[in-house]
């Protein structure tokens, strides 16, 4: 159920800057505001400069008529999302450092709405009715380390609008109508920790238009239109943990695609039509703690190398999974924890058609025998 919180709120010196002894910098914090209770990035703000108790102060506020979203002076946080908005907001004070406009029926951004905001580090303008964005819209804000576009409707970026965005470390474009990467986008974005990419109409990624992005952590690229990739995907990516291509129509994978990202720890590749995985494609990823590869079109089952540490998670559902002696033998071992096991079946051979691959694979599998570990067909 939604519910929403009218008001204009001005906290004297919370939220502010503090200093070693714990005293205000003296700032004030105005919060002008007709708030979503579901907006995550806008709650997530809130609880970040609010004290438990204000927090739930604020939650708690009668319902009366929204205020115009007008800066005030000496504020260091500005949250507006009022949905008849239709302009962003100007003047906002120079001490701003994080801005938070969305649910509005903003479509356009002058190019110099940012001016003379040199200390602005967060940039929130999810869902919003934005088309396009001017090339120069962040160059008067270098400090900018988080922009999030979530829920717009850009089909398209300019190419140099991240080219004055050195200390970006998180970038969210999910739910746009992107259908296609610009590699200039990602040229200097050298310290990007997060980029998502989810629920737009990207066809493909460009050969290694990612490669600058060294410090990236997580890509999520989920829900685009993504037939294939090339073996140079991922080039450069040697710090990336998390790696999201669900709900894509990808139906193959390079066997060396995961080569240059070996600290990958979560992979989800479930919701494609893959039907087959190249022999040992994840053998470089010793650290893998994740692996969703739930249905697809996969008969036979390929997994990464044991190593120390927590049992593999590993979700294998919605497959018509060939109940053989080598599937089998890789499901007996212990470093493994299987999700969604009842969903989990074998469509081949006749025998054990319909029935659960765990069930079968206890069971020993039948015309299979143990040996060094591993089950083999019985000789006959």
């Amino acid at each position: 159920m939604r519910r929403e919180i009218w008001g204009l709120q001005c906290i004297p010196c919370l939220g502010a800057p503090r200093g070693g002894d714990g005293s205000s910098a003296g700032h004030n914090l105005w919060i002008d505001i007709k708030l979503p209770v579901h907006s995550t990035s806008t709650m997530a703000l809130l609880a970040h400069i609010l004290p438990p108790p204000l927090l739930l102060l604020l939650l708690l506020l009668p319902y009366s008529h929204a205020a115009p979203c007008h800066p005030q002076p000496n504020a260091t946080h500005f949250i507006c999302t009022e949905p008849t908005l239709s302009t962003f907001p100007s003047g906002l004070p120079p001490t701003t450092v994080a801005i938070s406009v969305e649910f509005t029926a903003i479509t356009t951004i002058a190019p110099n709405a940012l001016a003379g905001l040199p200390h602005l580090q967060e940039l929130h303008l999810s869902s919003n009715h934005l088309a396009v964005l001017p090339e120069a819209l962040l160059q008067p804000v270098p400090t900018l380390r988080i922009l999030d576009l979530t829920d717009n409707l850009l089909p398209d970026l300019p190419a140099a609008i991240f080219h004055h965005s050195i200390h970006l470390q998180h970038l969210v474009l999910q739910g746009n109508l992107l259908q296609a990467l610009q590699p200039t986008w990602f040229v200097h974005l050298t310290q990007l920790h997060w980029l998502n990419l989810a629920g737009n109409a990207l066809l493909e990624v460009p050969p290694a238009a990612l490669r600058p992005l060294r410090s990236l952590h997580s890509l999520d690229l989920a829900h685009n239109h993504l037939q294939h990739l090339s073996a140079d995907t991922f080039v450069g990516l040697q710090m990336l943990e998390r790696l999201d291509l669900e709900g894509n129509q990808l139906r193959a994978l390079p066997p060396t695609l995961f080569i240059p990202t070996p600290a990958l720890r979560l992979l989800f590749l479930q919701s494609n039509t893959l039907q087959v995985l190249p022999d040992g494609i994840f053998s470089p990823l010793l650290h893998l703690r994740v692996l969703d590869l739930s249905h697809n079109h996969l008969q036979a089952l390929q997994l990464p190398p044991r190593s120390p540490g927590p049992p593999l998670s590993l979700d294998i559902s919605g497959n018509p999974w060939a109940c053989e002696c080598s599937l089998l033998a890789l499901l007996q071992d212990e470093a493994l924890q299987l999700i969604a096991a009842h969903d989990t079946r074998c469509a081949s051979p006749a025998q054990h058609q319909g029935e659960e691959v765990a069930a079968v694979s206890q069971a020993g599998g039948e015309g299979c025998q143990h040996g060094g570990g591993k089950q083999r067909p019985l000789d006959h």
